[in-house]
């Protein structure tokens, strides 16, 4: 018989058994379903991580104090770095926690960073209402703020807030501009804080001369691994130490923590497609079940076959094409039950709906191979039958 004729005879045994196909099928249906959402979750996750940290900087590298070290870092180290070449904008930075109100009731606490105009470029932030802080705002010291997206929310303020006055731990500042919001939470929400001059924090909150840390933007990404040895070069030089004296500065890398992240998230990705394939497996071993099963029932049927001249290969092709025909057609219905489950995670996490054609292609061959390991026995077991043993079963 040729395949065609096999494939037909498959499907007229199905309808026949529709109940049971459905039962057999539904743990395939389960499995393959499984490892398309949950690979697709390890791949939103990867995704969402991803932006978040590129929502941090573009091509970012970040200066502080080494651990244990005082406060080395200042302005004139800012000021000698922005005089490398490479680099789109440099961002020194002091942070501390302070009360900002409005002039009615509503007040937040938060962090104020203060900063320069470079910090907008270096931190990927955009303006949604107003101005960024200006060179001349920060060189002359002016109590102006910019608002994260998530305080302005706390203050109840919008659009018209812009001219305004804020109170920062009661000193006032005019309003000048409000963020667009990136998202975030808790104390890595980097929509909840205020942006001011950086004398202005120096001046009225903290005090010192030095500065917490410089936030760098790189201008090509294939240059970061020579910015951050210039950088390290410059600061060692300025700072005096010795060839064999530990930095007392570090470097965080934006891209190694982006190369990080997504290593854990591929392992993480491939852990729950291992977990959900577990699940695929438990479907192959009902569909050998029940085609056991069948040879069983059909035993007179192969013996009729075998009796008008059918080899054992045609036998063995006609229930390991039942068993095939099973395993797709499980396989097809899990595939889309699993990209409706992905896009519904997707829309609730936040990500979004996240095709991978490669996923639901390996999918696909995964349940034909079960089909065809869990298939083979039971069609090796039709096709060993005996002619005259198979008449004469009841």
């Amino acid at each position: 018989m040729s395949a065609v004729e096999l494939v037909r005879l498959a499907l007229s045994r199905l309808r026949r058994g529709r109940v049971r196909a459905a039962l057999t099928m539904l743990g395939v249906i389960i499995g393959v379903a499984s490892v398309v959402g949950l690979v697709s979750v390890g791949r939103g996750t990867t995704a969402r991580i991803t932006q978040q940290l590129s929502s941090l900087g573009t091509n970012l590298l970040t200066i502080n104090p080494a651990r244990g070290s005082a406060n080395t870092l200042t302005l004139d180290d800012a000021a000698a770095i922005a005089g490398l070449s490479g680099l789109a904008a440099v961002a020194p930075e002091i942070q501390t926690q302070r009360t900002v109100a409005t002039s009615t009731t509503n007040t937040t606490t938060t962090s104020v960073v203060g900063t320069s105009a470079d910090y907008a470029t270096v931190r990927a932030f955009e303006v949604w209402q107003g101005t960024f802080l200006t060179p001349f705002a920060v060189d002359q010291g002016l109590r102006q703020v910019v608002l994260g997206a998530t305080v302005a929310t706390a203050l109840g303020l919008g659009a018209d807030a812009i001219g305004g006055q804020v109170n920062i731990s009661g000193l006032p500042f005019q309003v000048i501009g409000i963020l667009q919001p990136k998202g975030g939470a808790g104390s890595n929400d980097p929509d909840n804080q205020v942006l001011v001059p950086l004398g202005v924090v120096r001046k009225y909150y903290v005090g010192g001369t030095g500065v917490q840390s410089i936030g760098i933007s790189v201008a090509n990404a294939t240059g970061m691994q020579a910015a951050r040895d210039s950088i390290s070069e410059l600061l060692r030089v300025r700072h005096g130490l010795a060839a064999g004296a530990t930095d007392d500065f570090s470097i965080f890398d934006q891209t190694q923590l982006l190369q990080a992240a997504s290593s854990i998230s591929g392992t993480l990705t491939l852990l729950l497609g291992g977990i959900a394939s577990i699940a695929l497996i438990v479907g192959g071993i009902g569909i050998m079940n029940i085609m056991l099963v069948s040879v069983r029932e059909r035993t007179r049927e192969i013996g009729i076959r075998k009796a008008l001249g059918a080899r054992g290969r045609d036998i063995l092709s006609q229930f390991l094409i039942e068993a095939l025909t099973l395993s797709l057609i499980g396989g097809l219905i899990g595939v889309l039950a699993g990209i409706v489950v992905s896009a519904i995670i997707g829309r609730i996490a936040g990500w979004g709906f996240i095709f991978d054609p490669a996923t639901i292609a390996v999918a696909t061959v995964f349940s034909l191979a079960v089909g065809i390991v869990f298939g083979v026995w039971p069609a090796r077991q039709a096709a060993r039958l005996d002619p005259v043993n198979a008449l004469r079963y009841e």
